[in-house]
């Protein structure tokens, strides 16, 4: 229970970090993107746009994260739901692809994840934002470390956002909130397809 209330304050504090992003705004030309997934699938945005009607786009920091556990499952288990409106999701994350395997595991995430190893899709959408020396250190002491978890010295991560992205590759959606225990619902993505 110690280590929970520790981990909301950690995150609390980030919170106060990424003020500075913003995210892209509704209405706005998704950039493009491809990247490998977890089964060695090349995933391009032009292309999934051309095979389904929208795309769910998520960004996530990483396995060691319960809140992006808890919203990768909740995606999962409402994965057909999304489907059935023709909405191809994508994870987007800089954790390693080993670690993107425990992610998988924790959640059975079935749809593509690709990781952000340059930190070039994450900065497109303007979701990047670089961890403060002494967070780092606070989130090593609780045994999380962001250097072996994302496999280099950068310490960034994404702010939790999600993007609904249209066939023409407008941006319909947008939920982006600083506060790391908001994500959009599923209900609510389901609402915006």
């Amino acid at each position: 229970m110690k280590r929970l209330i520790l981990f909301v304050t950690l995150i609390a504090a980030l919170s106060f970090q990424v003020k500075a992003q913003k995210g892209l705004k509704e209405g706005g030309k998704a950039p493009i993107f491809s990247g490998i997934d977890q089964n060695g699938k090349t995933v391009s945005l032009k292309d999934v746009l051309k095979a389904h009607q929208s795309v769910v786009l998520f960004f996530y920091r990483g396995q060691w994260c319960p809140y992006c556990n808890k919203h990768i499952k909740e995606l999962q288990d409402s994965l057909s739901l999304l489907q059935g409106k023709d909405a191809y999701v994508i994870g987007i994350t800089p954790e390693t692809k080993e670690n993107i395997d425990k992610t998988i595991k924790k959640t059975s995430a079935g749809f593509s994840i690709l990781q952000d190893k340059d930190d070039e899709i994450m900065k497109a959408y303007n979701v990047n934002f670089m961890m403060d020396e002494a967070t780092f250190t606070k989130y090593k002491g609780y045994g999380i470390d962001l250097e072996a978890n994302n496999g280099n010295n950068r310490h960034i991560l994404p702010v939790p956002a999600t993007y609904i992205i249209d066939r023409s590759g407008k941006i319909k959606y947008v939920h982006f909130d600083p506060n790391y225990q908001k994500r959009a619902s599923v209900k609510l993505l389901l609402s915006k397809l």
